[in-house]
């Protein structure tokens, strides 16, 4: 068809769709017998002035005279024209007109006429030589001038129709003629359609642009969508006549503009999140009912769910697990339709569409799927067979999810016995297109659960599994990593044993998120555990890690700038359950909270420090004195932090938080993270919770003896009974020649540095404590480290720290202030 005769067949659509045009009735000699309100104010003429008289006199030119009657005459036309013509306005002026007649049957054989008028001023420009003829002459038959029209008495029985009418509706004209609308096709359509008819034969007002669905009968399944428009007419007396229908076909535009809406949906519901099961979800929220009635988005084996591996599942049944279902939407409540859950796997057989699609990566499309015997549904699939005869599926598409070059899974289409007709291309294309927009979202999706798995394992083969604080605290902890588009970020906690019963508490958090940001914080949390292992007080400790940064940074490939960045925060207590005191220091880090027995929560004021991997200033340490059962409460910024406060407001509502004396400690953990965890969470959250002991008098034996060798035998007596005394018998001559040894080199070489003045006041402190182990510690106001040697036997000296290495379970020196400490552990006995 060429664009003119498009653009006619489009403006004669346009005039019933957008603008109210004038109607007219004229019988087979061209006299008006019916005359609407719309006409009247076209022309200015009532329908007492105009029925009765020959329509001609109202065209202008006696050409439009001439031309309307030859082409009423012409057979050929098929009862159908339409022309611009020139119309008499009543105060004389002229009027340009889009004329649309067409000729209307009756149950009196003969035909009438009906004129649809249209300002031309109302209507899109029309091509030049857009003239009757050469449309007439180029468009086919069956696509002149697409425009139903339908006139019914004052009963709304119907007297008049044209050809076109029954074409649209599917209503057979012998059906129609003599009878009401609801008596040629039964049904709620039509009895809304008559009560519009009725409205406008009351009120006159015209009814525009009413859709409706063809009526056909009811084993005929369509989707053709009707618009009309609803007039009356009046006759000679100005009384009503009966009601004139005007029909177009607006099924592709309808169509068009609800695959346009839906288009627009899929940026704002599909992708919302990172989840793939909710992205699935949205999927198949989305199609049902815009496209179909029923829809599954099932994902392959290769796509993570957090869920079993397919490969792990068996066949059953002569049927595979192909699919986890991860999307499922229905127009029916429960989904009734469906075999699987959410999440469970879907068992396919080989042979069937899903798994067809599957491996060639093409779509299925059965606009009439096939149920008789003998199709894969029978032969290998009959409770999906069952599911499919119950619901009276009609037609299906399954459509591959593309992404990355891999079909990820499949999105599966079914229409049921609801009214709408089997599937066409166009629904292809436009579940084609749906599923590609999914697929992006779903393959993000993919990619952020692959790696965020990763993080997670990483993370947690990284934290601490059973973290205890032995005697000097009861602890609780809570890492919950991010649950946003964020990702998975750096937090990281520990808690380390140190020698003499005391404990290290560390809670960090590099900065980033992802793979990156876990393994950083894995190189710290080593890093950590080593410097920690060599009793360094916690300045020094948080000096040597942020060497360790600077190091770690400048050997990275700078060729990849995103990961050469490594700045973290830290911070790092020690607690000794026998002085009761706590040093601290930190990097950066928010400060601890620490909670009395009785419930009052402080921020202690600690030396801020840069972060780490700056190297800007030296840090600093303080120590403070804690009440038996007070509660240290470390912690990430992740539970204080809000966007829309300051951090300020986030430490009071910690503080209130934590205020919580009644609680077990880790019911106060639970608590205080439920609390203040944002939500959605940006960042990570960790809490670390720590409840003080300390160890009682009778656990603890001290004693200071004078730098001369003639003590060591005085204190081996002395710490034979104090063993004695704590029943540690079977340990007193393992810890006497530990005893011996340890003070023995403390004397040498507490003398060795005296130069000279060996009868100074020096002395060398003896110290046993019965915690989880047997601690015996040395101490004397040297600097100079003990080395272990392994003597040749010819050596006089150097086998004393070697003995003390096969008699402890481990042992180690520290500076302490105003000198060095040397340990030795032994392991106690359950029971002691």
């Amino acid at each position: 068809m060429g664009s003119s005769a498009e653009t006619a067949v489009s403006d004669a659509q346009t005039a019933i769709e957008t603008v109210c045009p004038a109607i007219a009735l004229l019988d087979v000699q061209g006299t008006v017998v019916g005359w609407s309100q719309a006409a009247q104010r076209l022309v200015g003429y009532s329908a007492v002035e105009v029925v009765g008289r020959s329509a001609g006199v109202l065209l202008v030119a006696a050409e439009d005279r001439v031309k309307a009657s030859q082409a009423a005459q012409k057979s050929t036309l098929g009862g159908r024209w339409s022309d611009l013509a020139q119309v008499r306005h009543r105060d004389g002026r002229s009027i340009d007109v889009r004329l649309c007649v067409s000729s209307l049957s009756g149950q009196d054989g003969r035909d009438w006429w009906v004129v649809c008028a249209t300002d031309k001023a109302l209507l899109p420009a029309w091509p030049a030589e857009a003239t009757v003829e050469p449309l007439l002459a180029t468009l086919p038959l069956p696509s002149r001038l697409p425009i139903g029209v339908v006139i019914r008495d004052t009963h709304l029985r119907c007297i008049r129709v044209n050809d076109t009418q029954g074409s649209k509706d599917g209503i057979p004209l012998p059906q129609r003629l003599g009878r009401r609308l609801t008596e040629a096709a039964p049904g709620t359509g039509a009895e809304a359609l008559e009560a519009v008819m009725h409205q406008v034969l009351e009120s006159g007002d015209p009814a525009m642009d009413v859709d409706y669905q063809a009526l056909l009968p009811a084993n005929v399944r369509s989707n053709r969508i009707l618009t009309a428009s609803f007039f009356r007419l009046d006759d000679a007396q100005g009384r009503a006549l009966g009601v004139c229908s005007v029909s177009v076909d607006v099924t592709d535009s309808r169509r068009a503009r609800e695959r346009l809406a839906i288009l627009g949906e899929v940026s704002r519901r599909i992708g919302t999140t990172l989840d793939v099961m909710q992205t699935a979800q949205e999927l198949a929220a989305l199609a049902v009912p815009f496209l179909a009635d029923y829809t599954t988005v099932d994902l392959a084996e290769s796509v993570q769910l957090g869920e079993e591996p397919l490969t792990h599942l068996g066949p059953q049944d002569g049927r595979i697990p192909a699919f986890r279902r991860a999307g499922l939407a229905s127009i029916h409540p429960g989904t009734p339709e469906s075999l699987f859950a959410r999440g469970e796997p879907v068992f396919v057989p080989p042979t069937s569409p899903f798994t067809g699609v599957l491996r060639s990566g093409k779509s299925h499309f059965e606009p009439m799927l096939d149920t008789s015997p003998g199709t894969w549904l029978d032969h290998h699939d009959l409770a999906r067979a069952e599911k499919i005869r119950e619901h009276d599926m009609h037609s299906l598409m399954v459509v591959p999810i593309h992404a990355r070059g891999a079909v990820l899974g499949v999105a599966v289409f079914v229409r049921t016995k609801d009214p709408r007709p089997s599937f066409e291309e166009d629904d292809l294309l436009l579940a084609e297109e749906l599923v590609s927009w999914a697929a992006l979202a779903l393959d993000n999706a993919r990619q952020y659960a692959r790696e965020r798995s990763v993080a997670l394992a990483l993370q947690r083969l990284l934290h601490p599994h059973r973290p205890t604080g032995g005697s000097a605290a009861d602890v609780a902890w809570r890492y919950l990593p991010a649950d946003s588009h964020h990702g998975i970020g750096g937090d990281w906690f520990d808690v380390i044993p140190l020698s003499g019963a005391r404990l290290a508490l560390v809670v960090g958090d590099v900065v980033g998120h992802g793979i990156n940001a876990a393994a950083k914080m894995g190189q710290l949390r080593t890093a950590m555990r080593t410097l920690a292992g060599m009793d360094m007080s916690p300045d020094e400790v948080l000096s040597h890690l942020d060497e360790q940064v600077i190091r770690l940074t400048e050997a990275e490939d700078p060729r990849h700038p995103a990961t050469t960045t490594m700045a973290a925060t830290c911070l790092y207590a020690v607690y000794d359950p026998v002085t009761r005191t706590c040093t601290m220091a930190r990097a950066g880090h928010p400060p601890p909270a620490i909670i009395d027995p009785y419930g009052h929560v402080t921020f202690p004021d600690l030396p801020t420090g840069a972060p780490l991997g700056l190297g800007l200033v030296p840090f600093e340490s303080a120590t403070l004195e804690l009440a038996e059962g007070s509660v240290l409460a470390l912690y990430t910024d992740g539970l204080i932090e809000a966007r829309d406060q300051d951090i300020s407001a986030g430490m009071n509502r910690l503080r209130a938080a934590l205020a919580r004396p009644d609680l077990t400690l880790d019911d106060l953990c639970s608590s205080t993270v439920d609390t203040l965890r944002a939500k959605p969470p940006s960042d990570d959250v960790t809490l670390l919770l720590a409840r003080t002991r300390s160890l009682s008098a009778d656990q603890v034996a001290s004693w200071q003896f004078p730098s001369d060798p003639a003590v060591v035998s005085r204190a081996r007596t002395l710490a034979a009974r104090q063993l004695t005394q704590w029943g540690l018998e079977h340990l007193v001559e393992s810890t006497e020649l530990i005893v011996s040894e340890l003070l023995t080199n403390a004397i040498i070489h507490s003398n060795g540095d005296c130069n000279g003045d060996c009868n100074s006041d020096r002395t060398i402190g003896l110290r046993l404590i019965r915690h989880e182990m047997l601690t015996c510690e040395v101490f004397d106001a040297t600097h100079s480290h003990p080395l272990v040697r392994r003597p040749r036997t010819t050596d006089e000296h150097g086998r004393g720290l070697f003995l003390v290495t096969q008699l402890s379970r481990r042992w180690g020196t520290r500076d302490v202030p105003d000198g060095k400490l040397i340990w030795a552990d032994q392991q106690l006995p359950p029971s002691a």
